[in-house]
């Protein structure tokens, strides 16, 4: 019987007004940030190079290469209230579920290529 329940409430909390992001797509987040008594939105803007989790409990880590060419990687909870919305700016055309080679990628070997969306003619 807890079990009915308890899919209810995390039912309850998914979101369904954002879009499907996948792996190899660069992305610009907007999450709300706390600081102090203030509230901001701070975007950022990276490679989408891993998904995960299901449910209430679905992520994703995007990655970014900082200034000096340091790489900082952020994971969202995507059904979270503090995120405000996810914009996707490009499609990448990739073979893996998981991008941990980027890790080690500098410069232009870290590129991936773009995927065009081909419309259907009806």
């Amino acid at each position: 019987m807890s079990d009915v329940l308890l899919r209810a409430v995390e039912q309850s909390s998914l979101r369904d007004d954002l879009p499907e992001v996948q792996v190899g797509d660069i992305v610009r987040v907007y999450f709300r940030i706390v600081e102090g008594n203030r509230e901001r939105v701070q975007p950022f803007q990276g490679t989408v190079i891993r998904v995960s989790g299901g449910g209430v409990n679905r992520s994703m880590t995007v990655r970014r290469i900082a200034s000096h060419g340091i790489g900082v990687e952020r994971t969202f909870p995507l059904h979270s209230p503090r995120l405000e919305k996810i914009e996707i700016l490009r499609h990448s055309k990739v073979r893996r579920a998981k991008l941990y080679y980027l890790r080690e990628r500098r410069g232009k070997k870290a590129r991936l290529k773009q995927r065009y969306e081909t419309k259907k003619s009806s």
